[in-house]
């Protein structure tokens, strides 16, 4: 019986682990790349951008010869009367193609450039996912940073607690004193819960970012990051947005393909000259014979369909108008988001700068802590500090410790939101 309750012992710890889904190390940089390669938002834009690919095709193939193979096969009694408009027949076979049809060609660059847009917009939600990927990534990293000193800052008041209780039974201390400390503690403990809850929700967060399973876990791996590069002056993080925004060059595509719209209206008065093949297999049984001079058993015409619209103005600038406006509307949308990206970018370049002034500011708090805890320390050894004044100094250093890492965090976050409105944070980043 001991060897088959190992053995369903060992089942159920394998099973658990394969429920609880594979362990993934990863960096920053490989974080990035799975989600550019399985993000389900970008699988959907992917997707929308091979159905504007297709539409190129569609508006393409009335100018792509078809042809259409039938039988209007039957057995007549009499006069050989047609069959749907056509001559009874063993074989049929037709082809048609436009050879000039204005107004078709401007559909399909139309299509084209809302093809164009579809990609620039692909490109847009790939900047995106990085940057969700980035923020989560470094979330996940601070919010295990700052933990890790909670958890210590909790093993600090611990001992802290343990000194104060142990002086107010000396007497040496008020029971409030007593209180204080356990205070403190229950907050260092709450403190270690929320930044677990935290930690936990970012990674799962990120986890959904990646398209991985939600029972995956994540093991990030610290590496050495090159600093991120910020344009020196905001009008150059201005101009720099400008050119190469996603956003602005999609709507500048769709723009486009409005006015070609426009003008495949206007076009509609035009002549169409289409290409018609025709060839038919006539069979005797028919009795052709019997009501035509001749009979011909293959039989097949070459030629060019002319086809003019006429009285149809009305709807034609009927049409063109709404085109028209829609077109301006696009204008005045593009001229707005002009605005709104350069407003974003000089707010955003504004606030990396303040973050970069914070972080040297809580840099340089850690440093003062930093050296009050060697300075108490050196009094301890010598006597003339007590253990509670070198602990308490400890929990002030952990502080400014998280203090320093909230602000490293906040000028990373800015640098990301700046580079990915300039378009450069897939580059800097991998």
């Amino acid at each position: 019986m001991k060897p088959i309750k190992l053995q369903a012992w060992l089942c159920l710890v394998v099973c658990g682990g394969l429920l609880q889904g594979a362990e993934r190390m990863l960096t920053l940089r490989q974080a990035l790349e799975l989600a550019l390669e399985q993000n389900p938002d970008l699988a959907l834009a992917r997707l929308e951008e091979r159905k504007a690919e297709r539409e190129v095709q569609i508006a393409r193939s009335p100018f792509v010869p078809t042809l259409a193979v039938g039988s209007g096969l039957a057995w007549s009694s009499g006069f050989p009367m047609s069959i749907e408009g056509a001559t009874p027949a063993v074989l049929q076979a037709r082809a048609i193609a436009d050879v000039y049809n204005r107004p078709q060609s401007y559909r399909v660059a139309a299509a084209r450039e809302n093809h164009r847009s579809t990609a620039l917009d692909l490109q847009g939600k790939q900047e995106q996912v990085a940057l969700r990927t980035a923020e989560l990534f470094l979330e996940v990293e601070r919010a295990g940073r700052m933990l890790e000193m909670a958890r210590r800052q909790v093993e600090i008041l611990e001992k802290v607690s343990e000194l104060v209780g142990f002086r107010v039974r000396e007497g040496r201390e008020l029971p409030l004193e007593s209180k204080r400390a356990a205070l403190q503690l229950a907050r260092a403990r709450y403190q270690v819960i929320a930044l677990e809850n935290q930690r936990r929700d970012a990674e799962s967060a990120l986890i959904s970012v990646l398209g991985l399973e939600p029972g995956d876990r994540l093991r990030l791996i610290a590496e050495e990051r090159v600093q991120l590069s910020l344009p020196p002056d905001p009008e150059q993080a201005v101009e720099q947005a400008l050119a190469h925004s996603r956003e602005l060059r999609a709507m500048e595509a769709r723009l486009t393909a409005k006015s070609l719209e426009v003008r495949a209206e206007r076009a509609s008065t035009l002549p169409r000259l289409g290409l018609v093949a025709q060839y038919g297999l006539l069979a005797r049984f028919n009795n052709y014979e019997q009501f035509f001079r001749r009979f011909e058993r293959h039989n097949g015409q070459l030629g060019v369909s002319f086809e003019i619209p006429l009285f149809a103005r009305t709807v034609i600038d009927a049409r063109a108008g709404k085109a028209e406006a829609e077109a301006a509307q696009m204008r005045i949308q593009m001229r707005t988001l002009r605005e709104r990206i350069a407003a974003e970018v000089r707010s955003l370049h504004q606030a990396a700068r303040q973050a970069e002034a914070a972080r040297e500011v809580a840099r340089l708090d850690l440093e003062v802590a930093r050296e009050q805890v060697s300075l108490l320390l050196a009094q301890s050894e010598e006597g003339r500090a007590s253990l509670r004044q070198l602990e308490e100094a400890r929990y002030v250093e952990s502080e400014k410790w998280i203090a320093f890492y909230q602000a490293d965090y906040a000028v990373e976050l800015a640098r990301l939101n700046l580079l990915a409105r300039t378009g450069q944070l897939i580059a800097a980043l991998r």
